[in-house]
């Protein structure tokens, strides 16, 4: 079986939620994520189960748009929380700990393409989570269409590019984590973006029309 996005998830009893926090203090400041992750390679658990919370559903978001595939991507996403938790050891806060964690990513999705070579076949995506009781019908219909004209032209990108949009869109790295996770220059990454936002906004604004 499977395991999917939220199989690693945490007991909030664990972390001491519930009614004893109505008393607790209000917390100031939330620790980043390097500190969490040196939390972690301390021997802190809750630091990781804090750090995996914070990211687990856009870095599984990123995964299933860069591929289009659902098992795929929750195959790669198990891979990359594994990558993480092997490498707490060796981790060292040299750059911020999204450029880590979205490099560990990028890497594992390439790897998965190399083992699968059919995995070039986009398939249906699945939505990503149902509308508001409290919309329209109409509104609602609008959303999914609009989510349905995403995903289609998410799909029509070059991979680079493709990249690109969803480590901003969904990991909210700057171009320059952009050109580290994937490996080029900075202008290249921006090059990328740019026309990845054009071509989606082209796309979205005006849908093919079916063959």
């Amino acid at each position: 079986m499977v395991a999917t996005a939220d199989s690693l998830e945490v007991n909030d009893s664990a972390l001491g939620s519930g009614a004893a926090l109505a008393y607790a203090p209000a917390m100031t400041h939330a620790p980043d994520d390097s500190a969490l992750m040196l939390r972690y390679q301390d021997g802190d658990v809750s630091a990781f189960e804090t750090l995996y919370r914070r990211h687990k559903d856009p870095v599984y978001r990123y995964l299933l748009r860069l591929g289009g595939q659902p098992d795929a991507a929750e195959d790669v996403f198990q891979e990359v929380w594994g990558k993480i938790i092997k490498a707490r050891e060796s981790y060292r806060p040299t750059a911020k700990f999204t450029t880590f964690l979205y490099r560990v990513a990028h890497n594992c999705f390439i790897d998965h393409v190399r083992r699968n070579k059919r995995h070039a076949g986009a398939m249906e995506l699945k939505p990503e989570h149902c509308g508001d009781p409290r919309e329209s019908l109409e509104l609602t219909t609008e959303r999914q269409l609009a989510r349905q004209r995403l995903a289609t032209a998410l799909q029509t990108l070059p991979e680079e590019q493709r990249d690109a949009f969803l480590l901003h869109e969904e990991g909210g790295l700057s171009v320059d984590q952009i050109a580290t996770v994937t490996g080029c220059n900075r202008e290249t990454a921006k090059s990328r973006l740019r026309y990845a936002v054009a071509k989606l906004r082209v796309a979205i604004d005006e849908p093919a029309e079916p063959s």
